[in-house]
């Protein structure tokens, strides 16, 4: 029994190791076909990276020989430039070799020809000098002596002859002129057509009944006093039938007091409160359409890089009159009429057009110098950049200063043109307006005074000064001296009251 056990034990034994032997073999077989997989792989990677690198070494190669190959015909054509510039060098200087030659036999043989000509010149000189003794001796007069006589003698006629010529020149240069200039006129005016229509210092407004009438004076009179002391316009409510006058000599607050009435007329809620909330309302509006109507022109002109302040201010030529005729349609028909004859004349138009168009800027300059319009609208254009010939245009349309080119006459005649016109312009109006401006302005010049209003046609000025600025005594003493003032320095039919109004304001807010 123990036999059989150790037999079998054995059996056992030897059989795990035949297994682990076979075990043993079959990895190391499998090991070493993995080796050789890997090997194979391996060797092909090899040959793989080899085969890339060659391919690589080939672009290069290609790459390097062909862009030795571009240099290289870049040498070729630099030195063949090279070569042509060396082969015209040496033509020029060929060339330059054989004139210089040619230039050395020239001036031999001129040197030559002078040698000949200065003998014959002494020659003549002698028989001259010969002739002239025989001369002397026959006429019993010096050489010096005879042709005093003969310059003087034609000297006389070459005078008179010149005078007939000068004299007939400029004959025929005035006609010539005059009917070149005057049919450049004619033609300048017949194609630049214009509309005129004299403005006067009152304004219709129409009402639908004479009801309104009562609601527009308000309450002792208090709705109308605070439309004529914010617009600066005298209003007139009489017997008109559904009409009511806004007189004033400033065409801007006539039209912001019109526009004013026409929306608290349409709204129904007039009282003092409302009425200061429309006026500056209309005020802002009427400040937009004086921009865009200063645009709007400049656009029409095709004129371009304009200053927005003198935009602004061509906007306000239309609340403007010159004479009686509206500021705005002057400009424009002396801005066409200059074009129209600086083209005919072959001169820029542009620029005569620009200067056609701001000649009278300084009529509506807002901070009056004293200086005629001519020199204040050409300080303002150089205050704004624009061009010499535009500014010495502007400043001498009337003379002020020296003309320095041609668009400053064709400016000033244009201008004539322009106020020529029948029933273009009223001189009376004019004055009338001047006198009016001047009284406001005066009264501007005292301290505390915040705005001044010249109303029923001039006989009034109202100034309104600040509470805080003036008491009641100080103003007693400026319409005292006001009133003097303007009875010593200015001349007016009638009498001018004088109004000092003093107004004290307590707002506060409810929230």
């Amino acid at each position: 029994m123990l036999f059989y056990a150790l037999v079998l034990l054995t059996g056992l034994g030897l059989g795990a190791l035949l297994a682990a032997t076979l075990l043993r073999k079959a990895l190391t077989k499998k090991s070493e076909l993995l080796l050789e997989e890997a090997k194979e792989k391996a060797e092909v990677i090899k040959k793989e990276k080899i085969l890339q690198a060659k391919e690589k070494f080939i672009q290069l190669k290609a790459d390097h020989e062909k862009m030795i190959a571009e240099k290289n015909r870049e040498m070729q054509k630099a030195e063949n430039r090279l070569q042509n510039k060396e082969q015209q060098f040496a033509q020029k200087m060929e060339d330059y070799q054989r004139k210089q030659k040619e230039l050395n036999a020239l001036r031999q043989n001129l040197n030559t020809q002078l040698d000949i000509l200065n003998k014959r010149q002494e020659e003549l000189d002698k028989a001259q000098d010969e002739q002239v003794k025989q001369l002397e001796k026959l006429s019993g007069l010096s050489a010096n002596e005879a042709k005093e006589q003969l310059i003087e003698l034609m000297k006389d006629e070459a005078t008179s002859e010149a005078m007939v010529l000068v004299k007939d020149i400029t004959e025929e240069a005035k006609l010539t002129a005059n009917m070149a200039a005057k049919k450049i006129i004619v033609e300048t005016i017949q194609r630049t057509a214009a509309e005129h229509a004299i403005e006067n210092t009152v304004t219709v407004f129409n009402i639908e009944n004479d009801e309104i009438k009562g609601r527009i004076i308000g309450r002792e009179g208090r709705n109308i006093r605070a439309l004529e002391a914010l617009t600066g316009v005298e209003i007139i409510i009489d017997d008109s039938p559904e009409a009511i006058l806004l007189s004033g000599f400033d065409p801007v607050r006539r039209e912001i007091a019109r526009i004013s009435l026409q929306k608290l007329v349409t709204d129904g809620r007039i009282h003092p409160a409302r009425i200061e909330e429309v006026v500056k309302k209309t005020e802002k509006q009427i400040e937009q359409e004086i921009i865009e109507t200063g645009k709007r022109t400049v656009i029409d002109l095709g004129i371009h890089n304009l200053h927005a302040e003198l935009v602004k201010m061509i906007g306000r030529m239309k609340y403007r009159s010159s004479y009686g005729q509206n500021l705005l349609q002057h400009s424009v028909e002396v801005a066409k009429l200059s074009a129209t004859m600086a083209s005919e004349l072959g001169l820029n138009t542009k620029i005569a057009k620009r200067a056609g168009l701001l000649h009278d800027i300084g009529k509506i300059a807002e901070n009056v110098e004293e200086l005629p319009h001519a020199i204040l609208g050409m300080k303002i254009a150089e205050k704004y950049k624009e061009k010499p010939d535009v500014c010495n245009a502007i400043g001498a349309h009337h003379d002020e200063i020296e003309m320095e080119t041609l668009i400053a006459p064709i400016v000033q005649v244009c201008d004539a043109i322009s106020g020529a016109r029948p029933g273009a312009r009223r001189e009376v109006v004019e004055a009338y307006i001047q006198r009016l401006k001047k009284l406001e302005e005066m009264a501007l010049t005292y301290p505390g005074v915040v705005k001044t209003y010249a109303i029923q046609a001039g006989r009034e000025l109202r100034v309104i000064v600040g509470a805080d600025k003036v008491t009641d005594a100080d103003a007693d003493r400026l319409a005292y001296d006001l009133s003097h003032k303007i009875q010593t320095e200015m001349t007016y039919p009638g009498q001018i009251k004088i109004t000092v109004i003093r107004e004290t304001r307590a707002v506060s807010y409810a929230k």
